[in-house]
């Protein structure tokens, strides 16, 4: 095996958050499905950034804000996504090196015409989050992109299921999982969110039964994937499919299934709820950091679940205070 360099290696679109209050009507003027992530055009992307008034920008995409929130907690993550060497790239490229995240990814070229993803983000008064997402240069990530020996110095692979939405970044991915497998590394995906799934069913079911280690996914996303009503049966069908599955279910807590063992973690009470963005990506980041470490599912699970709360009780899907201080203060 690989000398090892990194805690994980997060594999996902790189994309610049832009976030802003608004009303439900506003979604329902725009034909938005509340809580949902649809992907739009760049025309589309500059109608609703002009209709959505003041805003907050800062780096995000799913695996991005993983791995931010696992630098937070004092781990050694790196990143692969691929960016547009334009003004929102440069924030993106900027931001992540700074909070300590490996990242080496090429960057595209700006006369290649594809600019940096952005993902328009609408947070309703009860904190539901409904995003608009143009992906621009990530659909560009290709097999190219991935260094296998990179991918063989990370204890674990994490990719994001909304990857699956372009032909190249799928390969780049299968790829990378191939390339960890190999390495006697670990491998974990995250569903993302339900339209992904609805999108990508067979895909997924395949991949996780063939690849992955460990799965997250909300209760959304897991009862789409088995096409079921009931949470009870999703967590009995994914029982026999993955080796471990983190079922997140908000206020109820989580879910964590391994073999025929399971484990039910409270939610930890944010100090407020103000924002449900990078809920389900920073509760990623603490389970994978605490499993680098070593820590049990049980341990894994109620470090995810504090992280979540922290990224909830404020805008935006980075931490605000670090993670590492936060949890020694409640240690001490």
């Amino acid at each position: 095996m690989a000398d090892t360099r990194f805690d994980v290696m997060g594999i996902g679109n790189a994309i610049v958050d832009v976030l802003a209050h608004a009303e439900d009507d506003f979604l329902a003027s725009h034909d938005m499905p509340k809580g949902g992530m649809t992907l739009i055009d760049a025309e589309k992307a500059e109608a609703i950034y002009g209709a959505m008034g003041s805003s907050i920008e800062s780096s995000g995409g799913s695996a991005a804000n993983t791995v931010a929130g696992i630098a937070s907690l004092g781990g050694n993550p790196a990143f692969i996504g691929k960016v547009c060497d334009d003004q929102l790239g440069q924030i993106f490229r900027h931001d992540i090196n700074a909070i300590g995240v490996g990242y080496e990814t090429p960057v595209l070229e700006k006369d290649a015409g594809v600019p940096t993803a952005r993902c328009l983000i609408l947070v309703t008064p009860d904190a539901q989050r409904t995003m608009n997402t143009y992906l621009g240069a990530c659909t560009k990530l290709a097999p190219s992109d991935i260094d296998e020996k990179l991918i063989a110095s990370a204890q674990v692979t994490y990719v994001e299921g909304y990857l699956w939405d372009g032909k190249e970044a799928k390969d780049a991915i299968v790829q990378a999982c191939l390339a960890a497998r190999e390495a006697g590394r670990k491998v974990a995906l995250s569903l993302s969110d339900s339209f992904c799934v609805d999108r990508h069913r067979e895909e997924f079911v395949e991949l996780i039964e063939g690849l992955v280690d460990i799965l997250f996914a909300n209760e959304a996303e897991i009862t789409s994937l088995y096409q079921t009503d009931s949470f009870d049966e999703a967590v009995e069908e994914v029982r026999k499919h993955a080796q471990i599955a983190c079922l997140t279910r908000g206020a109820k807590g989580s879910v964590i299934v391994h073999g025929q063992e399971t484990v039910v973690v409270e939610a930890h009470p944010p100090a407020r709820l103000v924002d449900t963005t990078g809920a389900g990506d920073l509760y990623a980041a603490g389970f994978l950091f605490g499993y680098t470490r070593g820590k049990s599912l049980a341990e894994c699970g109620h470090l995810a679940s504090r992280c979540a709360a922290e990224i909830i009780s404020h805008m935006g899907a980075r931490p605000d205070v670090p993670l590492k201080s936060l949890l020694a203060a409640e240690e001490a």
